[in-house]
């Protein structure tokens, strides 16, 4: 297997490359205007409950059914895979 030479000039060559073409392809974004419209009112957020959108129970059990799947499958992993 043969090996390349490397040099340090060519690692920094790499290095600067890298972080030209990062600063190269930064756009700048335009966000939409954080403050409510006169005439609509704050659209940020439903009608019903100020600060809540969607449904926070839901949510919750859906975190909880997740992690109770994850953890299943991780036990029958270690389960399955366990050297006797």
């Amino acid at each position: 297997m043969s090996r390349l030479p490397t040099t340090p000039g060519r690692c920094l060559g790499g290095v600067i490359w890298i972080l030209v073409s990062l600063l190269l392809a930064a756009s700048p974004v335009l966000a939409a205007d954080p403050t409510s419209s006169p005439a609509t009112g704050d659209v940020r957020t439903s009608s019903t409950a100020p600060g809540l959108v969607g449904d926070p129970l839901f949510a919750l059990a859906g975190v909880v059914v997740i992690g109770l799947i994850a953890v299943g499958a991780t036990l029958l992993y270690v389960r399955l895979t366990s050297r006797r």
